[in-house]
């Protein structure tokens, strides 16, 4: 049998390499590439063979999703064997391997991409985020935080970043279920208004308004940010950008620059490739997050995003990395996800349960090995260089806000 000659094949020549990891096949047989093994790899059927044969981690994800494979060990186990595998089988281009360029976006492609992503169902993702379903980096000041601390911390970073005030009109592109935006209103006064395209965030984030009685000063719109029109004094964009399109990057950003007012100030804050060589198109699981959990979705290098905002317009006045603190907000999803991993699986099927459960904890052992990053970037149309808007040092972001 092909698959089961090149395993052993494989298993003999990886055994130099020591990796923690026994290879039980279907009919009993197993393979061990270590001296201790930390991590079972159970192959269910000869269909399987092929992927450990030839274990990209791209294959093996799939083959994990589709049944074809079970998997025992700790998830951070699981990813450090998995990527010792794939690296010493098949050395992959890049890390992950890389997906095909010009992806084509589209008002339609875009709105189906994000509600298949985002509209699993509000209750799925209440299981694993925070309590304000934040479904992004956090910011931790100190390790220690609790996931719920590190949100509101990244909330209040990022308006303190774009210096809001009581009364200025603020755009949230990508709002997801309005915390951003109610924080802006609440807390700093703001008039607040945010933009998704998934219909289960906007009926959500609307309800949240209401119930928090800030109709007066925050509305959410279900709306493409290529149709909104007007001027805004403050614009974010958290966790949207990755699904813009590479080669829609800079109009995108010509069109926020079209929305930002004289004076105003956008803060972009998004994932980024760490692949200066990828051209834009590596993304952390190459062609098994493509196909199984973002739909069209395409990382750009931070030297290519912040190219693409300066032709645009928009002149930079700060960038940070975020990776470490993304890798500590996986780490909180993954443990969460896995404690409610009984009642996730009552309420999806298992291969989208295992989909979502791969996905997170490759994330994790990705951003904590810095083969994905985050970037925050701050800016201001670059045709309005007033020197008051923003002050010389970055000592303002870290003073404490006087709040509405």
């Amino acid at each position: 049998m092909f698959g089961r000659s090149r395993l052993e094949r494989l298993a003999a020549r990886l055994r130099i390499h020591d990796i923690p990891l026994r290879i039980m096949l279907w009919d009993g047989k197993h393979f061990d590439l270590g001296e201790s093994v930390k991590v079972i790899v159970r192959v269910v059927s000869p269909v399987g063979l092929r992927h450990m044969a030839l274990p990209s981690l791209d294959s093996l994800g799939s083959a994990y999703v589709e049944g074809l494979i079970d998997v025992e060990g700790e998830l951070a186990d699981v990813f450090d064997v998995a990527a010792r595998l794939a690296w010493h089988a098949v050395r992959p281009v890049g890390r992950f391997g890389r997906i095909a360029r010009g992806v084509r976006h589209t008002r339609r492609i875009d709105a189906e991409a994000i509600a298949y992503h985002y509209d699993v169902s509000n209750d799925f993702y209440r299981l694993w985020l925070d309590e304000n379903m934040i479904y992004s980096c956090a910011y931790f000041k100190r390790r220690e935080d609790s996931l719920e601390q590190a949100q509101i911390q990244k909330l209040d970073h990022i308006l303190r970043k774009i210096r809001v005030q009581p009364g200025q009109r603020l755009l949230d592109i990508g709002c997801g279920w309005g915390a951003l935006i109610l924080r802006a209103a609440e807390k700093f006064g703001a008039r607040a208004t945010g933009i998704t395209l998934s219909r289960n965030q906007y009926e959500l984030a609307r309800e949240r308004i209401d119930a928090a009685g800030l109709a007066d000063r925050c509305e959410v719109l279900l709306a493409d940010y290529r149709d909104m029109k007007g001027r805004f004094d403050r614009i974010t964009s958290v966790g949207m950008f990755e699904h813009v399109g590479l080669k829609n990057l800079r109009a995108y950003f010509a069109k926020v620059r079209d929305l930002l007012a004289d004076g105003g100030i956008v803060l972009n804050h998004g994932i980024t490739s760490t692949d200066p060589d990828s051209g834009g198109v590596a993304w952390g699981g190459g062609s098994f997050i493509q196909r199984y959990v973002f739909p069209h979705g395409e990382l750009p290098h931070i030297g290519l995003m912040l190219k693409e905002m300066s032709v645009a317009g928009l002149e930079i006045f700060d960038v940070e990395n975020l990776r470490r603190h993304y890798a500590l907000t996986l780490g909180h999803w993954v443990r969460r996800y896995e404690r409610a991993a009984e009642r996730i699986r009552a309420m999806l099927d298992e291969r989208r349960f295992r989909i979502w459960r791969i996905y997170l904890a490759g994330c994790a052992y990705a951003f904590a090995h810095a083969w994905t990053s985050i970037h925050q970037v701050l800016a201001v149309r670059a045709d309005h260089p007033e020197t008051d808007r923003l002050p010389l040092t970055r000592d303002y972001m870290y003073e404490k806000t006087s709040e509405a």
